[in-house]
């Protein structure tokens, strides 16, 4: 009689299409903030001296670099803590695009915000 036992691989498992992990939350939510502020720094290039709104002036510059930068550190958080590589569920390639739009976010909330100072 022979017993044989399963050694478990080195290599961390996939997650499951529909799984939701912690990564892939702070991943999108990442994301999803730095895209909010790419498109508030863009508004906000397009009406640099407006009345009201969140989206004109030196606030909507704020509000843009700042969600920038949160994406940016989302980003990178989940960069540095994901298992694995590319393709295994943890959320690294939402990081990844957090980070770069993240940076875009920024840059552009900081033009708006020196373009508006100007004009204003």
């Amino acid at each position: 009689m022979s017993i044989t036992f399963a050694v478990a691989s080195v290599q961390p498992i996939a997650a499951d299409v529909y799984d939701f992990s912690l990564g892939r939350l702070g991943a999108t939510t990442g994301a999803v903030l730095a895209l909010a502020g790419v498109v508030i720094a863009w508004r906000a290039l397009a009406r640099p001296t407006g009345r009201l709104g969140t989206a004109n002036g030196p606030l909507g510059a704020g509000l843009a670099m700042v969600a920038g930068l949160i994406g940016v550190v989302l980003g990178g958080m989940v960069a540095a803590t994901a298992d694995g590589g590319l393709g295994t569920g943890n959320g690294l390639g939402g990081a990844y695009v957090a980070l770069l739009v993240g940076l875009i976010a920024t840059a552009l909330g900081a033009l708006a915000g020196a373009r508006s100072r100007r004009t204003g």
